[in-house]
């Protein structure tokens, strides 16, 4: 099967400020409760990904294009460019912001701790 991306415009992306265009590349059913999310987002400037907890999963970000400034869990700031991977521990916390004059461009996805199936939102050695 071939089909385009699912695009949805999210206003306040995670509890951010301004539009987020969010490209769905697989919809969480078709991540067979391994996780929740796998898309490419696009941030306009000034726009930010709000500052939130990843629990039971995880969610790197691979910039594909343009400058943000990606925050970590321990509040560190650091300028990320196309070809940077941004990661982040099961539990941790992050952020992201477009402090630029164009648009940032990323890879999303969000994938579950070992043993974890958010479909059913328990562990599966819990039977």
């Amino acid at each position: 099967m071939v089909r385009k991306e699912q695009v949805e415009m999210v206003n306040g992306l995670a509890g951010g400020k301004g539009p987020a265009k969010v490209c769905h590349v697989v919809t969480k059913d078709e991540m067979l409760g391994h996780g929740r999310m796998y898309a490419r987002v696009i941030l306009p400037p000034g726009s930010t990904v709000g500052w939130h907890q990843h629990r039971h999963d995880t969610e790197p970000y691979y910039i594909l294009k343009g400058e943000a400034d990606f925050i970590d869990n321990d509040h560190s700031v650091t300028k990320v460019h196309a070809g940077d991977v941004c990661l982040i521990k099961v539990g941790q916390f992050h952020s992201l912001e477009n402090n630029s004059d164009s648009d940032v461009e990323f890879m999303a996805l969000i994938y579950n701790e070992p043993g974890y199936l958010s479909d059913r939102m328990k562990y599966y050695d819990e039977g």
